[in-house]
């Protein structure tokens, strides 16, 4: 069966927020905001909102079928990150380990501060052969 659309692969839809009585009511979710194809081998994805470990799960879900799909290229637009940690750089990692390579646009301060804290901590992309001896 083969069908054609050109309705948008996700759709912002927030997340209920479940908190205990007088708690902070803010949605603490990350909106993707957009998920498009580049080539045949990548996708740029846009975020908006909050990044934490309980919030990159619908990230998680889309890079994980992506890669199953042979993407390899992922350009990640953050301008409209609010707030970033860890959880994001495990998404990174994850990506990194299943093959594939990344570049981060247009990072807010949130999210510059999570980068240079972590410089050095993420699993460098996997190298290719180049037929040169090495070090």
């Amino acid at each position: 069966m083969s069908t054609t659309s050109s309705a948008p692969i996700l759709t912002a839809i927030p997340l209920p927020v479940l908190c205990a009585p007088g708690a902070d009511t803010a949605p603490g979710v990350i909106a993707v905001q957009s998920c498009t194809g580049i080539g045949t081998t990548g996708l740029l994805v846009r975020l908006a909102g909050e990044v934490d470990h309980h919030s990159c799960a619908p990230l998680r879900a889309i890079l994980a079928s992506s890669a199953g799909a042979g993407v390899t290229g992922l350009v990640l637009d953050v301008a409209r990150v609010t707030f970033c940690d860890s959880g994001l750089l495990g998404v990174l990692d994850q990506w990194t380990a299943m093959g594939g390579t990344y570049r981060i646009d247009a990072p807010p301060p949130p999210v510059l501060r999570l980068l240079r804290a972590s410089a050095g901590t993420l699993r460098p992309p996997p190298r290719t052969p180049t037929g040169s001896a090495g070090r």
